[in-house]
């Protein structure tokens, strides 16, 4: 079987392939619950081997630990070596592409070590530009088109991030902005579209609201199925006006996301400079600041760790996978048929959907810009645990891809073995060590120790192994430091300033990581696999995010 022949749809398969999938559904839950279970036993029927093995895996945790915080480090640095990069100044010489790179490569070195570092990396680009396939269009010649799905946010949440876009550097004459409003949203939710549509869209090449009919034949009820349809009408908009979709970048942002003033051109410089442009997605940095101090300490420290971990995939673009807010090739987006409509995570799908149908010839582009969104919360501290939980379980769900890319790897003639085991194993990694290491870190670390007191209370693994473990959780508490030191980066800026004390408190948070991570990270993913694994599928639940009211309006 061909990739491009390769359906990306759990509905899809049939036969001997859909039999194929229904096995590799058992695979992630089975082997997690093994690893969990197993050990549980183990520790009653051998428990010197499980402390031993206990002392190795945290030993292993803790060099991968630094070895993050590493990465961590430096692309902190790439990110404030690029916070003020004049992006659309750099579009602006790329008229002369030649000659531009030739000024660089000639430029005095810069007087700091960022610059230097920023002045690295455009020459880098420059040159990866000019010896691409075929030269980059003139950036007056890009188009962007924005899709915000829309379930059931009100204006409050929507209409900051379409300020944002109309008030950014990139001329918003050359954005085509697409609010995709599910038919069975709420009339207020419509209508808030509306309002906004009228408001903004004489800023934009146009500013749509695109209703999203209830019950299409084949659609499940999920984000990427109102996606594909808003998509659609973008493709109907540039084909009637002559645009050529390999000229036009996609983003699909989240309802509340915000951009910075300088994101599309930083967008549109990337796009220009990936050799291979019609292949790639471009993945920015998620911070989620918007309503920072009105969330819970727990929401805060989640997110956080979640935009600490697409700052370390981004040192590694070839582990790199859309996530969240992103963008990508209209021209890519088009030429594998849109997202799945009947999964739940098409962040990550259409990632996967795109690599197995370009036979692998498909990237994610870090982007060293940071988009604003919201954390989060609800109305009562109960009520956003849930709606976490909720959240990071709808996440897991991704593990609903695994099935799909195994199978088209096993099917698949012209993607490497090399590649294909690599990317499938990456995969199956991933969703199990989210799974269990939280439960290995904070329930089982400790209480081989307490079964060995009961029958063996002379071992020398009975005395040694708390003192062992202690010790390099000690050693762990450094990681957590430079968290605690990095996170303050992110923190939002209020007027007058944040206080000290607010900013010592979110310091002191980090000390809930170990049961934070249990509850609204191992279980919601165990929670997730075991559904695939029963095949009681999960569907799209949309999260429930509350801003404190504020007066007025921003105005066109």
């Amino acid at each position: 079987m061909d990739s491009r022949e390769f359906v990306f749809s759990r509905n899809a398969a049939t036969g001997k392939l859909r039999s194929l999938q229904r096995f590799l559904e058992f695979v992630p839950a089975t082997c997690s619950w093994l690893i969990i279970v197993g050990l549980l036993v183990l520790m009653f029927v051998e428990p010197v081997i499980t402390a031993l093995f206990i002392i190795a895996f945290v030993l292993s945790w803790l060099f991968r630990m630094v070895y993050s915080n590493t990465l961590l480090a430096l692309s902190f640095y790439r990110l404030s070596a690029e916070e003020k990069t004049d992006w659309m100044g750099r579009l602006l010489r790329m008229e002369r592409l030649e000659e531009y790179a030739e000024e660089v490569a000639r430029e005095p070195r810069k007087a700091t070590m960022k610059e230097r570092t920023s002045q690295r990396n455009l020459l880098r680009d420059l040159r990866a530009a000019l010896d691409g396939k075929e030269p980059p269009p003139e950036w007056h010649e890009v188009r962007h088109v924005v899709l915000i799905p829309v379930a059931r946010e009100t204006r409050e949440i929507f209409e900051p991030g379409i300020v944002s876009i109309a008030q950014g550097t990139f001329p918003s004459e050359k954005v085509l902005v697409i609010l995709a409003v599910e038919g069975r949203a709420p009339a207020e939710t419509i209508a808030d579209a509306r309002a906004v549509q009228e408001a903004w869209g004489s800023r934009f090449m146009d500013l749509q609201v695109v209703l999203h009919p209830d019950g299409i034949p084949g659609e499940a009820r999920v984000k990427g199925a109102n996606s594909t349809f808003a998509a659609k009408a973008a493709a109907e908009f540039m084909r009637v006006r002559g645009i050529g979709y390999d000229r036009v970048v996609l983003s699909c942002f989240d309802a509340d996301t915000v951009v910075s003033p300088q994101y599309f051109g930083c967008l549109t410089y990337h796009f220009l400079t990936c050799p291979n442009r019609n292949r790639a997605g471009f993945q920015p940095i998620p911070v989620y600041t918007n309503n920072f101090w009105e969330a819970p300490s727990f929401a805060r420290i989640l997110d956080i760790s979640s935009s600490f971990y697409m700052l370390v995939e981004a040192t590694n673009p070839e582990k790199l996978v859309t996530f969240s807010s992103h963008s990508m090739s209209f021209k890519a987006l088009v030429d594998i048929g849109y997202w799945p409509v009947d999964m739940v995570s098409d962040d990550s799908a259409v990632y996967w959907k795109a690599f197995i149908h370009f036979d692998g010839d498909y990237r994610v582009v870090p982007m060293y810009v940071t988009l604003a969104m919201d954390l989060t919360q609800s109305e009562t501290m109960a009520k956003t645990a849930v709606n976490l939980y909720k959240q990071r379980r709808r996440w897991a769900w991704g593990v609903e891809a695994f099935p799909l890319v195994v199978s088209a790897f096993l099917h698949s003639k012209k993607i490497p073995l090399f590649t294909r085991i690599k990317q499938a194993f990456r995969l199956f990694h991933a969703h199990i060590t989210w799974a269990t290491w939280p439960f290995m870190l904070t329930v089982m670390s400790w209480l081989p120790a307490m079964v060995i007191s009961m029958g063996h209370s002379h071992s020398v693994v009975r005395y040694n192994e708390p003192r062992v473990l202690s010790t390099m959780f000690n050693l762990s508490m450094i990681g957590f430091l430079v968290y605690a030191v990095l996170s303050q980066v992110f923190l939002p800026r209020q007027k007058g300033g944040t206080p000290v004390w607010k900013r010592l408190l979110h310091a002191l948070e980090w000390v809930l990581v170990p049961p934070v991570s249990l509850a609204f990270g191992a279980i919601p993913a165990l929670d997730a696999q075991t559904r695939l694994l029963l095949g009681h599928r999960l569907g799209f639940w949309v999260t429930v995010k509350k801003r404190k009211e504020k007066k007025g309006a921003p105005k066109a």
